[in-house]
């Protein structure tokens, strides 16, 4: 079976980001592959566009029956599942994992929208992570292939304290369930470690073989 893992970093970040899981998950027998997204100043669209870009010569260059996987951080995993339903590609999608992805939007940007309505129209991206547009991508019944999700809940950010319920700091765990999910999962990490934990890499090359975690 094809092991090719393509990971999708989070908002105002870059691919290094990512370079810890990807190092973990080679450990683990998959082969990472990172990906550059303009997730700071444009809209979440404009990443699907780049992302079908950076993969389109790696999709087209698999053998008739190989397939590749997806791992998206945070609003990577809006990404994800943006990409998944509207891309001609997504049949060669085996499994995708969500890492802390805000599926029912960020509770951080709508106060950021509420209260700081300049931030937003400076960092789109933030935009795009509120609640009323998340609310408007495509549910899961529209992405092929099985997708699992990975919840943190050490809240140990200062703005953790502004959510309720028990969340990673940066996003609650109500927020990152989602109906439809293959399987779902709650680790003891916080928002910004939770992808750099060899523990996580290992649920997720669990799910990448099995479907679950």
């Amino acid at each position: 079976m094809n092991n090719k893992v393509v990971l999708i970093h989070g908002f105002m970040r870059d691919c290094r980001d990512m370079l810890p899981l990807k190092k973990n998950l080679e450990i683990l027998g998959y082969e990472g592959m990172l990906v550059n997204l303009p997730l700071t100043y444009k809209r979440l669209e404009h990443s699907v566009w780049v992302l079908e870009d950076s993969l389109n010569d790696l999709i087209l260059n698999l053998k008739e029956q190989e397939k590749i996987y997806l791992v998206g951080h945070s609003t990577g995993g809006l990404v994800i599942r943006s990409w998944l339903a509207q891309s001609k590609h997504g049949s060669k999608i085996n499994r995708s994992v969500l890492l802390a992805t805000p599926n029912q939007g960020s509770e951080l940007a709508d106060l950021a929208g509420k209260y700081f309505g300049v931030l937003p129209a400076i960092c789109k991206t933030l935009a795009s992570l509120q609640s009323s547009q998340v609310r408007k991508l495509p549910g899961l019944s529209k992405c092929p292939g099985e997708i699992g999700a990975i919840a943190g809940n050490k809240n140990n950010l200062l703005l953790g304290r502004l959510l309720k319920g028990e969340n990673d700091g940066r996003v609650t765990v109500e927020s990152v369930r989602l109906a439809g999910l293959t399987d779902f999962v709650i680790l003891p990490f916080g928002h910004m470690e939770i992808h750099k934990e060899f523990s996580t890499a290992q649920r997720v090359a669990q799910f990448l073989s099995l479907g679950k975690f």
